[in-house]
């Protein structure tokens, strides 16, 4: 089950720059929800302009590949943040909008995935840590449909379920098992505080879900999933276009200095 992750007898290096992308998103992830709990309109534009500056600072040290794959991250997400957050209502911003701040966030939150999934820690400890994710998040989706919290989390459970898979059969198991930790972090603090809120019964499965909902990270997955399988096609799109373009104007050159 474990065959496709890294393998436990190389060594791995530690690179800075991995870390410094965790720890910088983590604590501007927890700063801004903090801050919005209690803020107005106004105060979640400044934090979006502080996390567009942020996202294309962190961009500055990636390659095409990786910045490809936050920009359609980015794109998607924010879709699906309008069609399940003020189209849905499987959860409510505090203002029934999208904050400004929650596109360059998604950015951010998958750059840190695939910083802490490529980073010697990750990839040396991989089992333990998938191991690690598997029970705590598991203990986490049992005791949601236990019948001991007072709002059920059956959406949790079964979050959980697709999320395994993603970690177990996805082709990018590290990039999940990772996006776990910073999703969790700020789904957590987010509705702890008040920024936002899940529906106590999912509208489309019309099941009780939590708040957060225990696998919420498989909806994240779904994110890193599509940035990751779209990058190469939207490269090679743009490889395609360059070259037609670069013969089109070798034809049109060719042409006028056969007429001179």
């Amino acid at each position: 089950m474990l065959r496709h992750f890294p393998q436990v007898d190389r060594t791995y290096p530690h690179k800075t720059r991995d870390y410094f992308i965790a720890g910088f998103t983590f604590f501007c992830v927890a700063v801004c929800l903090i801050s919005d709990a209690h803020g107005d309109l106004a105060r979640q534009y400044a934090l979006g302009f502080c996390g567009w500056l942020f996202l294309l600072g962190l961009l500055l040290g990636e390659n095409t590949e990786v910045r490809t794959q936050v920009v359609i991250a980015v794109m998607f997400a924010t879709i699906g943040e309008h069609f399940a957050s003020p189209f849905m209502g499987g959860y409510t911003y505090r203002f029934g909008n999208v904050p400004a701040y929650v596109p360059p966030g998604h950015g951010m939150v998958y750059l840190t995935a695939v910083a802490l999934a490529r980073s010697g820690l990750f990839l040396r400890y991989a089992r333990e840590i998938a191991t690690l994710v598997v029970l705590v998040c598991g203990a986490w989706s049992i005791w949601g449909v236990s019948g001991i919290p007072e709002q059920g989390d059956s959406v949790g459970a079964l979050l959980y379920c697709v999320f395994l898979v993603s970690l177990f059969k996805g082709r990018s198991p590290m990039v999940y098992l990772a996006a776990f930790f910073i999703t969790t972090w700020l789904e957590l603090i987010g509705t702890a505080v008040g920024t936002w809120h899940w529906a106590p019964i999912d509208p489309v499965l019309q099941l009780p879900q939590g708040n957060p909902p225990s696998g919420v990270a498989a909806w994240y997955c779904l994110v890193d999933a599509v940035a990751i399988g779209g990058a190469p096609m939207v490269l090679n799109a743009v490889k395609k276009l360059r070259q037609k373009i670069k013969n089109n104007k070798s034809q049109e050159n060719a042409y006028q200095a056969g007429n001179d």
